[in-house]
């Protein structure tokens, strides 16, 4: 019975030490994503993914949270397009987070994650999204 409770114990503590190593201290904000810029003015979406991406959004329970041209629950998607210059790095990043879910770069409510999404289809939204900013 001892010789559990000292590997208990062992256990617990391996798994606390590995947790503090890959988690942040309680209370201490992610670094906020920030913008990636594009590497040329040339750079802009296949206007095909565009027209798909909205199409997609139409669809999808986006437009609860998120509207063209004013914040509701989550960021407007001109204000989106204004700070993420279309890049490939930005749609990386933006559709990880349409999957994933994140919060802290536009407050402090966080937008649920859709894991279901495929990644293909993420990326045309977020082509649709970036493209607003020439709009």
């Amino acid at each position: 019975m001892k010789r559990l409770a000292i590997l208990f114990g062992v256990i617990t503590a391996l798994t606390f030490t590995a947790n503090a190593q890959t988690k942040p201290a309680a209370g201490a904000k992610k670094p906020a994503a920030k913008p990636v810029a594009a590497k040329s003015k040339s750079a802009a979406p296949d206007p095909k993914d565009v027209e798909e991406g909205k199409v997609l959004i139409s669809q999808s329970d986006c437009l609860a949270c998120h509207k063209v041209d004013m914040k509701v629950v989550g960021p407007a998607y001109n204000d989106v397009a204004k700070k993420y210059p279309y890049s490939a790095a930005n749609v990386s990043l933006l559709s990880t987070k349409i999957i994933n879910g994140g919060a802290g770069n536009w407050g402090e409510v966080a937008m649920s994650p859709h894991p279901a999404l495929a990644a293909n289809d993420a990326k045309k939204m977020v082509a649709y999204i970036l493209s607003l900013k020439a709009k």
